[in-house]
């Protein structure tokens, strides 16, 4: 849907703590080279902000959008459609009460986190541990007029230095998730989201809704993904407001700050791949036909049960077996 109905520009970049992580193949696609098992966090702007971040789940080596579990606020999970898939899918609901989300989170971080018997790599024994990506969107909700002015509220109220362009982080759920995840993941990733094409004044919510990205033709022009990796024990408030100072940066300039280092690009000549930090490409799949995997479990559900029905018919004298 995004390839045929969204096309937009994915700008990427990063700071030196990416090195040797991301890539440009010479088909254009987009290689991350992340680990099987790590927290994701990012600034929350627009409802796809998630969509383009499983994405790149997608582009990994190997892919992870098998494994990545998303943390939402429990309302989406009676979305039409939508809600009961993702329940089925193992995402985390949080009713935003630490006193009913806390238990609940501590058991689906314990099952992530469960070692299971078996050979390792390279090994004659031992136990490991199931690949996981969780993605947490710190502030909680999208940013917008009324939780852009909660957030200046409580500022004031806390007497904390408000910011322009985030919501200040709930770090509880986020400390809470990182003590869990102590000795089974190495590395926490960040990842500051921009839109191209938000006017002064408006957030991303007043632009680029769901209903005008995919159905109306109005995809924002390009979506900037800034990447950082933290060693999980080294992030604080102060992250987030370097973030809000490349979101400053990024309004001003339509670009963040990019370190060449930290991409590649195949098959560009040597000194124009070292000029430049951003790597810009699409969401697109690596076959143009892979989209027909989605169907497979239904047309192979519908062949058997065809194959049932005939069998029963034929046991109960109605038809020929097969059309025979």
């Amino acid at each position: 849907m995004t390839q045929w109905w969204s096309p937009s520009v994915i700008r990427i970049s990063g700071d030196k703590s990416m090195a040797g992580l991301i890539k440009q193949s010479e088909d254009g696609m987009l290689r991350m080279g992340f680990e099987e098992r790590l927290v994701l966090m990012a600034n929350h702007q627009i409802y796809t902000d998630w969509l383009y971040l499983w994405w790149i789940s997608y582009t990994n080596d190997p892919p992870m959008h098998g494994h990545i579990y998303i943390i939402l606020k429990e309302s989406l999970k009676y979305a039409p459609i939508i809600g009961p898939a993702m329940m089925f899918y193992g995402f985390i609901f949080m009713a935003r009460k630490w006193s009913k989300d806390q238990e609940r989170l501590r058991y689906r971080i314990q099952k992530l986190s469960t070692r299971h018997s078996g050979p390792l790599s390279g090994s004659g024994g031992g136990s490991t541990l199931d690949p996981m990506w969780l993605l947490i969107f710190p502030e909680g909700t999208n940013i917008s007029a009324n939780t852009r002015q909660n957030s200046a509220t409580y500022s004031a109220k806390a007497g904390i230095a408000d910011m322009k362009h985030q919501l200040l982080p709930r770090s509880t759920g986020l400390q809470f998730c990182l003590q869990e995840l102590k000795g089974t993941v190495d590395y926490l990733y960040d990842c500051t989201i921009g839109y191209e094409g938000i006017p002064s004044g408006l957030y991303g919510q007043d632009v680029f809704t769901l209903r005008s990205v995919y159905f109306q033709g109005r995809p924002p022009k390009s979506v900037n993904m800034h990447w950082r990796r933290d060693a999980m024990y080294q992030w604080t408030l102060q992250r987030w407001r370097e973030k809000d100072e490349m979101l400053e940066q990024f309004y001003k300039t339509g670009k963040f700050p990019g370190d060449p280092v930290a991409v590649e690009i195949e098959g560009a000549p040597r000194e124009k791949e070292w000029k430049t930090p951003y790597i810009n490409t699409e969401v697109k799949p690596r076959n143009p036909v892979e989209f027909l995997q989605i169907f497979a479990p239904v047309v192979t559900a519908g062949l058997v049960g065809g194959v049932l029905v005939q069998i029963i018919d034929r046991v109960m004298g109605t038809a020929p077996l097969f059309g025979s």
